[in-house]
């Protein structure tokens, strides 16, 4: 048995995914690129590659690991370019994005001859959280304003729209992409692609796929544009698993399982948002807190409920730990950093990195 903590990235739970994107891209023109700010884990891009056109990208170092690890596409964008690595992030990629006309200006020359684009930002978005809301108030998250944008048309051939926040709400969807038809129309028909950026959930269960192929592919032919989708979650949800091991258990008023993982160094997200991990299997008589091993106190993975009572020694596993996640873990505390397993299609599971004292060691200085 692998020694926990460990995340398991299973292919064939993969799989359903990468399967609803390669029909997508078949049926409605768009191309899909992986969001590497979601899941970043190349040890299986070999496998994602042959589903998906490429990856996307938030920095340079993401810019670079899109071009070395994943065949296909490789579009840069950054909420701001540093003038030090702009060379670099346009030698390592297809297409720059600026989230910016005052940073397309700014390196207007270094950027000449490559393919630019530009975020827009319509105003509107599906996040029920401030903190992940593109819209939000005083955004910098893009130009907001079709006047200003159209004296720069000129310099760039496509636009990037990310005002999706896990919309699984294909009419919610369909409206707002109206919206942005409404008011950006005639400066997306004066460019050659589109990026409609991530957080559509087109992967879950019940999604009508047909529905969205067909609004893409009228939009790409009204428009006579390529449309670019940008999944994260929709590309590795529920393929990937935590698997921890319980310490000690206690009661203090409730019954509590101690593991040893955190939240705060393995599943940063539950702790950003106040949420609570999701446990396979989550039935029975028993009712338990699991805890993180470090010394916040609000280390919780949340409570949940099994057939026997929690003993040190069983092992438990956090469900669809991928999605900003494994991209977000750190050493807080000196946890232990989980190793990162690969579940093949024939079932055989192989280590693909395992961390030690040395890691965390040469992570500061």
């Amino acid at each position: 048995m692998i020694p926990t903590p460990y995340y398991l990235i299973d292919k064939a739970r993969l799989l359903p995914n990468m399967e609803k994107i390669a029909w997508l891209r078949e049926n409605s023109g768009a191309k899909s690129l992986l969001a590497l700010k979601c899941f970043a884990s190349w040890s299986v891009f070999d496998f994602m590659s042959q589903y998906m056109d490429g990856t996307t990208s938030s920095s340079l170092f993401e810019v670079k690991l899109g071009r070395e690890k994943f065949p296909g596409e490789t579009h840069a964008y950054s909420v701001a370019y540093a003038d030090d690595e702009i060379d670099e992030v346009i030698a390592s990629s297809d297409k720059i994005l600026f989230n910016t006309i005052g940073q397309l200006t700014r390196f207007e020359s270094q950027s000449a001859g490559h393919v630019r684009g530009l975020r827009v930002n319509p105003g509107v978005s599906t996040s029920s959280f401030d903190l992940a809301d593109p819209a939000r108030p005083f955004s910098r998250l893009g130009e907001h304003d079709p006047e200003k944008i159209a004296g720069v048309a000129d310099l760039v051939s496509g636009f990037m729209f990310h005002n999706n926040c896990e919309n699984a709400d294909f009419d919610r969807f369909d409206g707002m992409l109206g919206h942005i038809e409404q008011r950006f129309g005639h400066l997306i028909r004066e460019m050659k692609w589109i990026s409609l950026g991530g957080g559509i959930h087109f992967t879950g269960e019940g999604y009508p796929l047909e529905k969205l192929a067909e609004r893409l592919k009228r939009f790409a032919g009204e428009n006579e544009v390529q449309v670019y989708l940008e999944p994260g979650e929709a590309a590795i949800t529920k393929s990937t698993t935590l698997e921890v091991t319980v310490l000690d258990t206690l009661y203090n008023g409730k019954k509590l399982a101690i593991v040893d993982s955190s939240i705060e160094a393995h599943m940063l997200d539950l702790l950003i948002y106040r949420e609570t991990a999701k446990m396979e299997p989550n039935a029975g008589p028993e009712e338990w807190m699991i805890c993180g091993k470090s010394c916040l106190a609000g280390d919780i993975f949340g409570e949940f409920r099994f057939e026997q009572p929690l003993k040190a020694g069983d092992r438990l596993s956090m469900q669809d730990a991928a999605g900003y996640t494994m991209v977000k873990k750190n050493w807080f505390n000196g946890v232990k950093m989980p190793a990162i397993a690969v579940k093949e299609l024939d079932g055989t599971v192989n280590v693909a990195r395992s961390f030690s004292y040395d890691d965390f060691v040469t992570a500061l200085s």
